[in-house]
C-alpha cells in the first residue's frame, strides 16, 4: 500500500498563450513523460503531444488559468479516435495529468466536480472511450498501490459518471455500487459493525469485542496471499507492535475473510500471541461492508470503535498516536 506523492509543473502556471514552456508533468505509473505548454486541437497521434485547449490571453493569474483549463481540458481530444485512446502519451498521460492537477489539495470541490462532470459528459457516448477512461481512473485514484491514489477523487469521478443522462444503465449502477462502499468507514465515523467466529468457534461481532488500551488495529487478511504473509511477518516480529499488544495498549483483531475454515485454522499457529483472531466466514466481502480491494487491508479505531485510519500503510498506523 505504497503512496507515493508526485507534483506536477502545470502548464497553467507558465507562459503565456502562444508561447512554449515545458514542464516536467507527473509520471505515469512506470514511465516518463512530459507535458506540452503549448495547445493545440490537432489530432496527429505522431507529436505524442496532448491537445490542450487554447488559453485565452486575457487570463493572467495563476488561479484563473487553471480554472480554464480544468473546465475545458478534453474539449480538443476526440474521445471517437481509437489512436489516440490507445497513444499512451496521449489518453493515460493525458488523464495522468489531469487528475495531478485536480490532487495538488488546492482545487475547490466545487471545479473538481464540474471539470470530471466535463470530462465524463464528453466521453461517456463512446464506448471504447468509456472502457478506456474507466480503466485509468480505477488503476490510478482506486488502486492503493498507485502513485495518484484518491479515493475522495474517483468518487468525484464516479458521481459524474452516474449523474451523466448518457451513461449506460449497468455503467450508472456500478458507480452508484462504488460510491456508497468509498463513503462507509470514513475516518471519524463509526466503523460498520460485523459479525465473526473465534477459534473456539463463539460467534462475536465488533462491536461486543472489547478494546485494551484506547486502540484498536482491524486487520483484514488471507493467509494465502503473499502481501498477507509479509505483513503479519513483519507484524509479528515487530517489537513496538508486540509491547503494545503485552501491556494492553492496543488490540489487534485479525479477521479471515475468504471464507475457507481449513486454510484459516491452519494458518492459526502462526498467528502473533496476544492478538484477537476470527473468521468472519466471508460475510463482510459478500455483504461489501468494508472496502476490501486490495488485500491486506488496515484500519485503526479508537475505544468506541470510530474510524481514525482507513485502509492505512502499517507505518502510517504504527506511527499514529497510540
Amino acid at each position: 500500500m505504497k503512496r507515493v506523492i508526485y507534483t506536477l509543473m502545470a502548464l497553467c502556471l507558465t507562459g503565456c498563450q502562444g508561447q512554449a514552456a515545458n514542464g516536467k508533468a507527473t509520471e505515469r505509473i512506470g514511465h516518463e513523460a512530459q507535458m506540452p505548454a503549448t495547445a493545440s486541437p490537432a489530432t496527429q497521434t505522431e507529436e505524442a503531444q496532448f491537445p490542450f485547449p487554447e488559453m485565452p490571453s486575457t487570463l493572467r493569474t495563476p488561479e484563473a488559468r487553471k480554472d480554464y483549463l480544468l473546465r475545458n481540458y478534453w474539449t480538443c481530444f476526440d474521445f471517437t479516435n481509437q489512436a489516440l485512446l490507445d497513444n499512451r502519451d496521449m489518453a493515460e498521460q493525458g488523464f495522468v495529468n489531469f487528475i495531478a492537477l485536480l490532487s495538488d489539495g488546492q482545487t475547490a470541490n466545487e471545479l473538481t466536480s464540474v471539470a470530471m462532470k466535463a470530462l465524463c459528459e464528453a466521453m461517456v457516448s463512446h464506448p471504447a472511450a468509456l472502457e478506456k477512461i474507466g480503466k485509468l481512473s480505477k488503476d490510478y485514484l482506486y488502486n492503493p498501490n498507485s502513485p495518484l491514489y484518491n479515493e475522495a477523487l474517483y468518487a468525484h469521478y464516479l458521481r459524474a459518471l452516474k449523474s451523466c443522462t448518457a451513461t449506460p444503465t449497468a455503467e450508472r449502477q456500478r458507480a452508484d455500487y462504488l460510491i456508497r462502499l468509498i463513503e462507509r468507514n470514513r475516518p471519524g465515523e463509526a466503523a460498520t459493525d460485523f459479525t465473526y467466529y473465534n477459534k473456539e468457534g463463539k460467534r462475536m461481532t465488533l462491536a461486543q469485542t472489547p478494546v485494551r488500551g484506547e486502540r484498536m488495529m482491524l486487520l483484514f487478511y488471507d493467509p494465502e496471499c503473499d502481501e498477507c504473509h509479509e505483513l503479519l511477518t513483519r507484524m509479528a516480529t515487530d517489537a513496538r507492535l508486540s509491547e503494545a499488544v503485552r501491556q494492553g495498549k492496543l488490540t489487534v483483531l485479525a479477521i479471515y475473510t475468504e471464507g475457507d475454515e481449513e486454510v484459516w485454522r491452519a494458518a492459526l499457529p502462526t498467528m502473533p500471541a496476544g492478538w484477537l483472531v476470527g473468521t468472519d466466514r466471508s460475510v463482510v466481502k459478500e455483504k461489501a461492508l468494508y472496502d476490501l480491494k486490495a488485500m491486506p487491508c488496515l484500519y485503526l479505531l479508537d475505544k468506541q470503535k470510530r474510524v481514525l485510519v482507513k485502509d492505512g500503510e502499517y507505518e502510517g498506523v504504527m506511527n499514529y498516536e497510540l
